[in-house]
């Protein structure tokens, strides 16, 4: 069993940064594949970024490319996710996830979701105007 808990979230300033961390608990061996995916009210999911843990290739969607990163600690199993420059359309409900299955990451490119095995109950990231 693995849960997700993020943090970071909260009121953020238009042109600020945000710092997101994902703490992976639980029995998290079999887990290679963490990301981010955000869901704004009335839209559809929106893969942010992929990272395969232990160093391995990061994937990052065309709405974040060049503002975010990835991070991570491996030592206490933590994922951060950087994003810069933050506007209003940076607004939603932003969720650590998993596991990326059957999936590959590199279809957060698009924006697409990749299918993953576990994700967290979500955190708000709201960008004033």
């Amino acid at each position: 069993q693995v849960y997700l808990v993020e943090s970071g979230g909260g009121s953020m300033q238009t042109g600020g940064s945000a710092m997101l961390s994902c703490l992976l608990a639980g029995d998290a061996t079999s887990i290679s594949c963490m990301g981010w995916y955000r869901q704004a009210p009335g839209k559809e999911r929106e893969g942010i970024a992929v990272s395969y843990t232990g160093g391995g290739s990061e994937y990052y969607s065309k709405s974040v490319k060049g503002r975010s990163a990835i991070t991570e600690d491996i030592a206490k199993n933590i994922l951060h996710l950087q994003i810069n420059n933050l506007n209003p359309e940076d607004t939603a409900m932003y969720y650590c996830a998993a596991g990326c299955s059957g999936t590959t990451g590199s279809m957060v490119v698009s924006g697409a979701v990749p299918d993953f095995t576990y994700w967290g109950q979500g955190i708000q990231v709201t960008v004033s105007s």
